[in-house]
């Protein structure tokens, strides 16, 4: 039955509940972005309020990060067993609570805490849309769908720095947190609402209801319903962390694993350090707030263009080609600094690094089935996150001992061409 279902999502045209739900996913990832970002637009005001310095901003970078870390591995897995829209939800709500109570934060410590909290919440939200996207879009438009929904992530990016560069200066970086947390609490509704749980997951999980659950959705989407529900083929057995590392998986998912970890550390590195970079070579405040809005908005145009390629030229060979070219745009930045042009270059980094990052999102997507498809990207994200809480921290540091902007980007273009590399080479059936 399983293949029915995959012929009715492969062989039709989209309906309306298919486009809800892509669009739902999407504003949950404007809402990762939003939280994600908030901090590092607000960075440098904090810094100045509480007389901080680069070391303790990145350890505030790098908990959030690691609290993604550990929402990605071991909450949004849970989705495989409660369902997807269920983790949405709970994730939604815990990013809304914990991003605004960091508005009444008073020491390093509770920033630390707090943003350790909305990390967890982030980093399930983000392995759950993905899943969810990728069961319900058809296979020759899968790179697509999955980009544009993650495409959300910097279009959040950017409404908060353009928002950031307006309410910090005139009203306190606090204010920026009261704004994020009430967005994630006014969306609740809307996942409940309008999104629609996976057909895969209520076939393969055959939870109480499911039968009726499944016919709802597929009279939605204009198709018979069912007379019954299908024998489970796949009995769920072991740990499911054990399945991403038997021999089918093993290879592949060590060389995503590795590429993930190598560009999570140059990407966040750079919407971590970006506008306080930028701030040090001689723009304002505002300016530098509005180099990572340019460097996020080049990132939504990178991710759309990078599914609409990959769909075409194969995932593999896209991705490399965009972490290739963002290497060479690192390696070479001194070129630019001072000039007309370093705008224009963030923005293009933006547009190659994460469209090449995010296309490393649909890789596990497509190398991973249903059954463990959440727990295989949220792994894939969350061992990829290892890097992303050593690059800000990084950072700090060699920003600390008085590396240059021009420094820094050589150092971290290294990792990033070889995660271009890796996945050049990635060894799986089921990627082109």
């Amino acid at each position: 039955m399983q293949k029915t279902t995959k012929e009715l999502i492969d062989g039709q045209a989209l309906s309306k509940l298919q486009y809800t739900t892509f669009f739902v996913c999407f504003v949950m990832n404007i809402l990762d972005g939003m939280d994600v970002m908030v901090i590092s637009y607000c960075a440098s005001a904090i810094a100045s309020s509480w007389q901080v310095g680069p070391e303790e901003l990145g350890m505030v970078f790098s908990s959030g990060l690691a609290g993604m870390m550990i929402g990605a591995m071991f909450l949004a897995p849970f989705a495989d067993h409660i369902g997807r829209k269920r983790m949405i939800l709970i994730s939604a709500f815990l990013m809304g609570a914990s991003v605004l109570m960091t508005a009444w934060s008073q020491t390093i410590t509770q920033l630390i805490f707090l943003r350790f909290l909305s990390g967890i919440g982030i980093g399930s939200m983000l392995a759950s849309t993905a899943t969810l996207t990728a069961e319900y879009a058809p296979d020759r438009k899968k790179d697509f769908w999955v980009s544009f929904v993650l495409s959300g992530y910097p279009v959040g990016a950017v409404i908060t720095g353009m928002v950031s560069a307006n309410v910090v200066p005139e009203y306190g970086w606090a204010v920026m947190f009261i704004l994020a947390g009430l967005a994630s609490f006014i969306c609740l509704p809307l996942i409940y609402f309008l999104l629609a749980e996976s057909i895969y997951y209520y076939l393969k999980k055959q939870p109480k209801g499911a039968l009726q659950r499944v016919n709802k959705i597929l009279g939605k989407m204009e198709h018979a319903a069912l007379d019954s529900l299908p024998e489970i083929e796949l009995k769920s057995s072991g740990i499911p962390v054990n399945k991403l590392l038997n021999k089918e998986y093993r290879m592949p998912t060590l060389q995503l694993w590795t590429a993930l970890f190598m560009a999570f550390g140059c990407l966040y590195f750079l919407i971590s350090w970006i506008p306080k970079l930028t701030e040090a070579t001689g723009l304002s405040m505002s300016l530098a707030i509005y180099a990572g809005t340019v460097f996020n908005m080049g990132a939504f145009f990178g991710i759309i263009s990078q599914g609409y390629i990959s769909s075409r030229m194969g995932i593999k060979r896209t991705v490399a080609l965009f972490l290739g070219i963002t290497g060479i745009l690192m390696a070479t930045f001194k070129m630019f600094i001072g000039s007309n042009t370093l705008l224009f270059v963030i923005g293009l980094l933006g547009f190659t690094l994460q469209g090449g990052f995010v296309g490393l999102y649909v890789v596990a997507a497509r190398i991973y089935p249903t059954e463990f498809r959440t727990t295989g990207l949220g792994w894939a994200i969350g061992v990829g996150r290892l890097g992303g809480v050593i690059g800000p921290a990084l950072g700090g540091v060699l920003i600390g001992i008085g590396l240059s902007m021009a420094e820094n980007f050589m150092i971290f273009s290294i990792p990033v061409i070889l995660a271009g590399l890796i996945t050049f080479y990635l060894a799986s059936t089921k990627l082109s």
